[in-house]
């Protein structure tokens, strides 16, 4: 399963791992799971459509998520905080991946991050629930580019304006 994050400075298409992390990831319509899991639909109902990534530090990651566009807010499908799906074999190893951010221990919402580099010290803390496959160099370089003020917040807007979702990882986001 793929979704396309359409943002004011490119595609990012993003691959997730339904499998190995479901609760956090898988929700497309397609499974019986539908109205158990949570990144997949928050995308399928539109909730990150016109969302701001509000935190942005070039050389770790860029986050976004909430629909306050302040880092405060944002709820799962859950209606409340979900516990961690830490896997030992997904890791903030290198650059594009996605992960869910949190205030510590099963205090997943709606927020998620996206690595400008490898992260190891979030390994064990962080729900890595997918990876850039598609604007890593262009999309992901444009928003790290973004000056930010003294709070990381980019001076700029950078928006999700729509999502796609994809059945197929390789699908064309057309």
């Amino acid at each position: 399963m793929s979704v396309t994050l359409r943002t004011n400075q490119g595609d990012l298409k993003i691959e997730i791992f339904c499998e190995s992390v479901p609760k956090t990831a898988e929700s497309s319509g397609l499974t019986r799971l539908e109205k158990k899991q949570n990144f997949l639909a928050l995308c399928a109902s539109s909730y990150y459509n016109g969302t701001s990534f509000h935190r942005n530090l070039a050389g770790f990651m860029i986050q976004g998520g909430d629909p306050t566009g302040k880092g405060k807010g944002g709820e799962s499908i859950y209606g409340t905080n979900f516990a961690d799906e830490i896997r030992p074999t997904l890791r903030h190893n290198a650059r594009g991946i996605v992960s869910m951010a949190n205030r510590g221990p099963g205090t997943n919402g709606s927020q998620f991050f996206i690595t400008y580099a490898a992260a190891p010290h979030l390994d064990g803390k962080n729900t890595v629930f997918g990876r850039v496959i598609g604007g890593a160099d262009t999309t992901l370089d444009a928003m790290e580019a973004i000056e930010v003020d003294k709070k990381n917040r980019p001076k700029d807007p950078i928006r999700i304006d729509t999502v796609i979702l994809h059945a197929n990882p390789l699908a064309d986001p057309k």
